[in-house]
């Protein structure tokens, strides 16, 4: 099996870095491993600096794509497997997921299951609306969009990193942006722990992110499906309008083919002249 980099971007994990860690040495793998201290309040890259691990530290507090981004940078082979530093992913499972990987896939994902992953209720709208509009735009069923366990190549994923988010949605983009540039991706059931510590994202802030970066990588890879989007819902109305009048038909009519003529101007634009 070839040499591998894990990146881990950590966030005041200190609770929960010895236990990965032990956990990861355990598996004997050829592997370095690069823990992203992304600017870290308590004792996470002192921990993991005792464990032997290459830490990289940010001056200040930058986001979790941000850290997979510069532990990627960072990390010295091509195949990277990235995973989280709370104790919720299994560890264990990536030599099966490595094994998968070699097989030619351009990125593997652990697609979570269990009550841990389901979480609360408040989680549950934001994640069917993502996931219908990765979903439509990629016409293809996703079980996971935005989970924390995946691999892939270093140097096939770099060139991308300018359109992947900073934030928590990196794992969403980069989602979208494989699938939409034709790349071979494939899920593996994993099962999903209760986290160790205090959860750091905030919902209501981070869903309207990862929606404004799933609306841009739509717009930039497959700006028609967008608009057809939008010519459905015009159209939608329009019927509804019926019912009070035909003029409102004929309105929500003729937008959605507006729509759709600008989505088809945006397609074309989008695509290199030959």
């Amino acid at each position: 099996m070839s040499s591998v980099s894990i990146v881990v971007p950590a966030f005041n994990e200190e609770d929960a870095i010895s236990g990965l860690l032990a956990s990861i040495h355990a598996l004997h793998l050829d592997a370095e491993i690069v823990i992203v201290d992304d600017a870290s309040t308590d004792r996470t890259a002192e921990i993991a600096m005792q464990h032997g691990a290459h830490v990289v530290r940010h001056p200040m507090n930058c986001g979790y794509g941000k850290s997979v981004k510069d532990g990627v940078a960072a990390a010295a082979h091509d195949t990277i497997i990235v995973t989280d530093a709370d104790g919720t992913y299994p560890v264990d499972r990536i030599p099966e997921l490595l094994d998968i990987y070699n097989r030619g896939f351009d990125m593997v994902v652990g697609a979570r299951q269990g009550k841990a992953y389901r979480g609360t209720f408040l989680k549950m709208p934001a994640r069917y609306v993502f996931k219908f509009l990765v979903e439509f735009t990629t016409g293809r069923h996703i079980p996971d969009i935005n989970s924390g366990m995946r691999i892939f190549s270093k140097k096939t994923v770099e060139k991308y990193f300018p359109d992947i988010c900073n934030g928590f949605s990196f794992t969403t983009t980069i989602t979208l942006i494989y699938l939409l540039t034709g790349k071979m991706v494939t899920y593996v059931q994993i099962p999903y722990s209760k986290r160790i510590g205090k959860s750091k994202v905030k919902i209501i802030r981070d869903s309207l992110r990862t929606l404004q970066y799933i609306t841009e990588c739509i717009v930039r890879y497959n700006p028609l499906k967008l608009f057809l989007l939008f010519a459905i819902l015009s159209f939608l109305i329009g019927l509804i309008g019926l019912i009070f009048s035909p003029l409102l038909f004929f309105q929500g009519l003729f937008f959605a083919v507006l729509i759709f003529a600008v989505g088809c101007i945006a397609e074309t634009m989008r695509r290199p002249q030959q």
